[in-house]
């Protein structure tokens, strides 16, 4: 396959999808002859900075192939790192490429009004002329969570339910689930509503309340929520005016309760995923996947820390077709949510073969696919090894922005005999087309499946005595 001059040839090709053009082997491909070096940088909150060097052609014949290869690095960096300034250092064409596509009315409107949001500060793309004038990178990990002493909830939310524990000296002694629709519910007193009454279930079961962890999805900062689907019909006026602190608000309404000052923590659920596989692998450099709703991405890199990265890898490229199905909600085409998620299964059930009722929910569907994977049914085998081989190509490009020792896999899309298959695909792409490339993939034990988020979230603060 030839995308703007450059070859792309893989071995392990997904049945359902053979125009699946894994972005890692576009990038090496394209890297082979690129000689002009240049690097681009991303900014983030305090002032820190992700650095990330390499090459392009520079020449008018390969100006495509060059703004392609920078577009998908921009994207990938942007939704890995996070950051609300770009820096394109040692190419002006380039830059004016990127400068023009990540604006208000370029391609990349979406990601430019997002960044925006989350970082509450103008999105912009500078130039570096000069190569040897690039900034200096900047990173900054955080100690976070392992703390088990004290008492302590430990909540987690969901798309569909929500669940919270109370956790004693490490030991849970309280776990509850209850169902519930914060997607679909505009009115941001529900959703706070339901927060405080699974906390205040769990601060009923011990003698006192010392700290809140909480693990949701979205992107927090500062343990405010700047962007969340689960609070998706929210309106903007009521979601400044309620949901920005509503976890804030929480804790102040728990601490209320219990007569003193309750510390939380709050972080993004997959991040609190991946520090539940490092404490139950008792290791570091952990990279947790959830698929699910969506693809929910965390990381603990090798001091044992979350980083502060975005993870948002379901809105990062994994596909260079550029015909690649689009995802709806950013506008961009490739991108992992339509791979490792839900609307990955459904996609490929209908070049399986497999006709799913239109009218059901994308959870129903995707249950429907199960069934006939559990019951061995050669269309649904194609869909999950489909799966696989799209998995095995992207942990391969994962590894060239994180270092991963360990990649934990879980989420509905995993359960069941499916998930088995995904796995046993991807470790064989891997071995077969990347065998430099060493992580231990594997799913959580059922100890971890059971209790770890709900340990894990409640680890996170730590007890100031």
């Amino acid at each position: 396959m030839n995308i703007y001059g450059v070859n792309v040839d893989i071995k392990n090709v997904p049945e359902l999808d053979p125009t699946f053009a894994p972005l890692h082997v576009f990038n090496r491909e394209f890297l082979k002859t690129a000689k002009k070096p240049i690097a681009v940088a991303v900014e983030r909150s305090g002032g820190l900075i992700s650095v990330y060097d390499t090459f392009i052609h520079g020449t008018p014949e390969m100006a495509d192939a060059d703004n392609y290869y920078v577009d998908r690095l921009v994207k990938f960096l942007l939704w890995a790192k996070g950051g609300f300034r770009v820096y394109i250092c040692g190419d002006e064409n380039v830059y004016r490429y990127m400068h023009d596509t990540y604006s208000p009315n370029g391609a990349r409107a979406f990601d430019y009004d997002f960044m925006k949001q989350v970082y509450e500060k103008e999105f912009e793309v500078v130039n570096v002329p000069n190569l040897a004038d690039k900034p200096a990178a900047n990173e900054k990990s955080k100690a976070i969570g392992k703390h088990l002493d004290g008492c302590r909830i430990g909540f987690d939310a969901g798309g569909s339910d929500r669940k919270v524990s109370a956790v004693v000296d490490g030991v849970p002694v309280f776990s509850e689930e209850t169902v519930w629709l914060p997607k679909v519910n505009p009115d941001p007193d529900y959703h706070f509503e339901g927060i405080l009454h699974s906390m205040k279930m769990a601060a009923e079961k011990m003698p006192r309340v010392d700290a809140i962890g909480v693990s949701s999805a979205g992107i927090y900062i500062d343990n405010r929520t700047m962007v969340a689907s689960l609070f998706l019909k929210v309106p903007k006026d009521a979601f400044d005016a309620k949901v920005k602190d509503i976890y804030l608000r929480a804790a102040d309404e728990i601490s209320k309760m219990v007569g003193h000052k309750v510390p939380i923590e709050v972080v993004n659920d997959g991040d609190v995923t991946a520090l539940a596989g490092a404490m139950n692998l008792n290791d570091v450099d952990v990279l947790g996947i959830a698929m699910g709703t969506s693809e929910a991405v965390g990381y603990v890199d090798k001091d044992g820390n979350i980083t502060g990265w975005l993870n948002e890898l379901a809105f990062a490229p994994v596909d260079a077709q550029p015909d690649a199905m689009e995802d709806e909600w950013s506008g961009d085409i490739g991108c992992g949510v339509k791979y490792f998620s839900q609307d990955g299964v459904i996609k490929l059930a209908k070049p399986a073969g497999i006709e799913l009722d239109e009218d059901a929910t994308p959870a129903e569907k995707l249950k429907a696919v199960q069934a006939l994977m559990e019951k061995d049914d050669p269309r649904a085998v194609k869909v999950y090894e489909s799966l696989g081989v799209y998995l095995g190509h992207t942990l391969a490009l994962y590894a060239d922005f994180y270092e991963i020792r360990h990649c934990l896999l879980l989420g509905r899309v995993m359960s069941g005999k499916g998930g088995d298959l995904i796995l046993k695909v991807a470790k064989e792409v891997l071995a077969d087309e990347y065998p430099q490339i060493k992580m231990n993939a594997q799913t959580p034990d059922e100890k971890m499946k059971r209790v770890g988020q709900s340990v894990a979230a409640a680890s996170l603060p730590e007890i100031v005595k």
